[in-house]
């Protein structure tokens, strides 16, 4: 069985971890089920244990912060070629997954192993956020570094627009895989709440920063609740940016607080972090599910909603949004906030067409699997560590 080394800025211990962890997560859980030695180097939040195996197998390192994850890493890359340090029982990998949020870890510089660069989406609308120095140094790296050191590497992504954008910096088509996300399978005791909300109830499920653009949805809420009397917007989800978003809601005198069990305090209830039951629960309730996300490599929470039949209304520049959802057919995608405002007035004032929607997302949702995507990734896994290149969508293959 293959040595396979996994590289990812964060992990799941992280207090903004999101779905591009989750998704490297379960690849891990999934080469490991199948009796690869795996092993997922990563930064240490606080509180984080610097080295643990996972009951799937998966053993986890993990050092440095924001941005020296990214040399620590590389320098236990080189003592693990001569069996030192926190990554010694891999020597030399059969593969390296390097993960690229933004910027790659760069792991060919230090390992003679061949590296599949993972990248969820191109980072341009972001990297403003980063401030006036980072920002032009990370979009060069991503946009015109990146693809030149990498002109030889094989490239995984989540969606086909993603593997667009790809292509769009330089490069090559035929070594870009697209595996896509899975799903969890929903919650046992989760029961479903259909028929008893006495009021439509629109949702978020997002980490609470910047680029998610939340605000959007609350102005949303904000222009419907007049023509929609007891609109509620449900925010799931905790993040740094979570007091400007209160502040935002409270100054158009809509800020409510509780759980979903006291969700009527106000128009806009932030529920924060919440367990797997909760956060489908709150879910289930909704009667449509935004995602004014600004840039999203798929848009895990879209398939997420979707299990609960609930169409998502979201942005066609986002992206990965473009293969999510399937315009005007599990969801509608638009272009600017007025735009969503006016198409999720349309799914409230039509329950036929939107439960018509919702179930068709569901059937989509339905078709998903974290077995699919761990088999999909392991079939990219393999070719590279025979010396060839893939491209276009990988279909997993799993066994009932």
């Amino acid at each position: 069985m293959s040595r396979i080394l996994l590289l990812c800025w964060r992990d799941s211990t992280h207090p903004q971890g999101g779905g591009s962890e989750r998704y490297l997560e379960h690849v891990a859980d999934g080469l490991a089920a199948a009796g690869h030695t795996v092993v997922f180097r990563t930064s240490r939040s606080p509180g984080a244990a610097r080295s643990e195996t996972a009951p799937s197998g998966v053993r986890y390192s993990r050092a440095g912060g924001r941005f020296t994850v990214y040399p620590l890493a590389l320098l236990a890359m080189v003592l693990g070629r001569f069996g030192l340090g926190p990554l010694g029982e891999l020597r030399r990998p059969h593969v390296v997954v390097d993960t690229q949020n933004g910027v790659p870890f760069f792991a060919r510089l230090a390992t003679t192993s061949p590296v599949v660069v993972l990248v969820h989406h191109i980072h341009r609308e972001q990297w403003p956020v980063a401030g006036p120095v980072v920002a032009p140094i990370g979009w060069f790296i991503e946009s015109w570094l990146a693809p030149r050191v990498h002109a030889r590497s094989q490239y995984v992504t989540v969606s086909l627009p993603s593997s667009e954008e790809l292509a769009g910096l330089g490069v090559d088509p035929q070594r870009i895989a697209v595996v896509r996300n899975g799903l969890d399978p929903l919650p046992e005791d989760v029961v479903s709440a259909a028929g008893e909300a006495t009021a439509p109830r629109l949702v978020v499920l997002s980490r609470l920063v910047p680029h998610k653009h939340v605000e959007d949805a609350i102005d949303v809420v904000a222009a419907l609740r007049p023509r929609h009397p007891g609109l509620q917007l449900d925010v799931i989800g905790s993040g740094w940016w979570a007091d400007k978003l209160l502040d935002y809601a409270a100054e158009r005198g809509l800020l409510g607080t509780g759980t979903s069990e006291a969700a009527d305090t106000g128009a806009v209830v932030f529920h924060g972090f919440v367990d797997e039951a909760t956060k489908h629960r709150v879910l289930d309730a909704a009667t449509v599910h935004l995602m004014p996300s600004r840039k999203e490599g798929w848009g895990l929470a879209v398939s997420e909603a979707a299990q609960h039949g609930v169409p998502t209304v979201g942005y066609h520049h986002a992206a990965g949004l473009r293969d999510s959802i399937d315009d005007g057919e599990t969801g509608l995608l638009t272009h600017d906030v007025a735009a969503m405002t006016d198409a999720t007035d349309s799914l409230l004032a039509d329950p036929t067409r939107r439960d018509r929607m919702g179930e068709a997302a569901r059937r989509k949702a339905s078709g998903m699997s974290w077995p699919a995507t761990a088999s999909a990734m392991a079939q990219v896994l393999d070719a590279v560590a025979a010396g060839r290149r893939v491209s276009g969508v990988i279909s997993g293959r799993t066994v009932d």
